[in-house]
């Protein structure tokens, strides 16, 4: 594709109005500035011929407004991109929902259950170039780390970015889920999803999941749910005041309610025990229909004053060797 140029500031165009205007002037100077003087006869002149300096002499003031000329380009800041399009292409707007309390670093999952779900997570990110996804953590309260983008290079370090202790610990469910409503409830897309993955029961927040559930329906959201930990105990890291210390624990997780908030929005429930089954799950929600929505592509400018700028201090400096050097001309 040929890079198009333009000009940032174009008002400064209007500067080159003033070139023809110099040449007009220029021109009526000669014009009327020659001495007269009477002769009786001019017949001596007719075989003298004019020499290379007398045209050179012209060719100086042609040379100051090329001059001129370039700098007003430069001025106007020319630049190149390559053409701005606006095109459909297949997608749906996806929020990932992800618990990112302190029974997330369990190690059932390698190295532990949220290390394991931003890895599969990032692999689904990546497979679905057309889609708009956004980003939501929730434990004792919820917060949107990225909302809906294209951008999946950003998304992914911002998912990468998200730890334990962000916020305070507890497992807000209700709360995670309403701001992921939130997020997608003034979308155009077709289709609506929120993928929301948990590892515990709801125990804190203010919104109750199913209300959040039915809110989401209103807005024609699919909510697909996935519970992740193995079934009995897992080691967990808990704090103590010898430090941090691994304890089993049981494997805790409301399947009752995430398959009602699914039901409701008619999505689905999945468990994922291991991470090979959190990849399945993430495969079987990429089946997933697509909805049309328009994504405009830009291009990053490139600023193209510099050629102008270097061009005219080339023919500025050629002016100079020809009005002081060669001809020998008094300022």
């Amino acid at each position: 594709m040929i890079p198009k140029l333009h000009f940032a500031d174009p008002e400064y165009l209007w500067l080159l109005l003033l070139i023809p205007a110099a040449i007009a002037w220029y021109w009526y100077k000669l014009r009327h500035s020659s001495v007269s003087m009477q002769m009786s006869s001019t017949a001596v002149f007719k075989n003298q011929s004019q020499g290379w300096k007398h045209y050179t002499r012209y060719s100086l003031f042609g040379l100051r407004m090329l001059v001129a000329a370039l700098l007003i380009l430069a001025v106007a800041r020319p630049q190149t991109n390559l053409n701005r399009q606006d095109i459909s292409v297949e997608g749906i707007d996806i929020i990932l929902a992800t618990d990112i309390s302190s029974t997330m670093l369990a190690e059932d999952l390698r190295p532990n259950r949220l290390e394991a779900a931003k890895e599969v997570a990032v692999e689904f990110i990546s497979s679905r170039p057309d889609d708009r996804i956004g980003l939501v953590v929730f434990s004792g309260e919820s917060f949107t780390q990225c909302p809906l983008t294209s951008n999946h290079a950003l998304l992914i370090n911002l998912y990468k970015d998200i730890s334990f202790g962000m916020i305070d610990d507890g497992t807000a469910i209700g709360d995670g889920l309403a701001t992921a409503v939130n997020r997608l409830k003034e979308s155009k897309a077709k289709s609506k999803v929120i993928i929301l993955l948990t590892d515990g029961i709801n125990n804190m927040g203010s919104i109750d999941p199913e209300s959040a559930a039915e809110i989401a329906e209103l807005y024609g959201i699919r909510i697909y749910t996935i519970g992740v930990g193995t079934l009995g105990t897992a080691l967990v890291p808990v704090r103590t005041q010898f430090g941090m210390q691994y304890q089993r624990m049981e494997v805790q997780i409301d399947e009752p309610l995430l398959k009602k908030i699914s039901a409701l929005t008619n999505g689905k429930y999945f468990r994922a025990t291991n991470k090979q089954k959190l990849q399945e799950v993430y495969r079987e929600i990429d089946r997933l229909e697509k909805s049309k929505i328009d994504v405009t592509e830009f291009s990053r400018k490139k600023e193209e004053f510099l050629p102008f700028v270097i061009l005219a201090l080339l023919f500025l400096s050629f002016e100079f060797v020809l009005r002081f050097i060669v001809l020998k001309l008094i300022p």
